[in-house]
């Protein structure tokens, strides 16, 4: 009898702590959901009335009395492609030598290990080493190139990291099966690693573009904050050599400096879009090129 309640009471404080954790666990998720719920109500209500068609595509004048972020937009997205045109390439072949060609040892556990380290190291830190290197000792000063040099060594541990975890999710039967079939080590890489691990290897570079668009303090030290548009096509590769500000160091400036919330939070909700976008595109791309669902 004694026993029977001995038991009868385990199950009872089993049956408690698990509706405890429960409780916890749905509470929890309900309370990511209302924060990322209030945080979108609130920016849109206070920045939804700043967007216009002349918000998007004019400069901000004291002469022609307009207010727009074109030329802003125009620096996020030529700092977006400058940087990944470079840390794109360099960041997947760098996993794909660190995984298939290097030889377990100290030198490939010291450059994982430097790469862990350079991702948490603070973004203002590389901005005063882009600033005093790119910017003084390589003489390119405060310009658009400065900026993606700069954020190319932030967002390249990323983007070297999740290649290479996507290439170990490859199981080795696929490396096995290759080389007994005559394939040579290119080819087996280009024909069946890359393809099978191109889910892994495009979030890696989608949550670089992430933190190139989201990213600000580093930008400050390096590409200024000038909000001009390029004068025609030549004008393009001209403003790379200078200075330019992005979405964020606008917001930034329009809320501290400038006095102006109603551009910050316009601005705000442009960025808000922008990495919706973002995730959407990763979300169809990834489902696009996932060979697991295609089975």
């Amino acid at each position: 009898m004694n026993d029977r309640c001995y038991l009868s009471s385990i199950r009872d404080k089993r049956k408690i702590s698990d509706f405890i954790c429960l409780l916890f666990i749905c509470l929890s998720a309900a309370l990511s959901v209302i924060l990322l719920t209030v945080i979108i109500i609130y920016v849109f209500m206070k920045g939804a009335d700043s967007i216009s068609f002349r918000f998007l595509t004019s400069v901000t004048s004291v002469l022609k009395g307009t207010v727009g972020i074109a030329g802003n937009i125009v620096n996020t997205l030529m700092i977006i492609l400058i940087t990944m045109m470079i840390a794109a390439p360099i960041g997947v072949g760098a996993a794909i030598y660190l995984n298939e060609y290097a030889k377990p040892g100290k030198l490939v556990s010291l450059i994982e290990f430097a790469t862990e380290t350079l991702s948490g190291i603070p973004s203002i830190i590389f901005g005063l080493f882009g600033m005093m290197f790119f910017g003084q000792t390589l003489k390119l000063g405060y310009s658009l190139l400065t900026g993606s040099l700069t954020l190319i060594l932030m967002v390249l541990p990323l983007i070297t990291r999740n290649t290479q975890e996507a290439l170990k999710t490859v199981p080795d039967s696929y490396r096995h099966g290759a080389v007994g079939l005559g394939a040579g080590k290119w080819y087996t890489i280009r024909t069946i690693l890359l393809p099978s691990s191109m889910p892994g290897i495009i979030t890696g570079v989608i949550l670089a573009i992430g933190r190139i668009v989201g990213e600000s303090a580093a930008l400050l030290f390096t590409a200024g904050s000038a909000k001009n548009l390029p004068d025609g096509i030549s004008g393009i590769f001209q403003k790379i050599f200078h200075s330019g500000g992005k979405m964020t160091v606008q917001l930034y400036l329009s809320a501290t400096s400038e006095g102006d919330f109603d551009t910050a939070f316009g601005i705000a909700v442009v960025l808000m879009i922008l990495v919706f976008l973002i995730n959407l595109g990763t979300k169809k791309l990834t489902a696009k090129y996932d060979l697991t669902r295609k089975e």
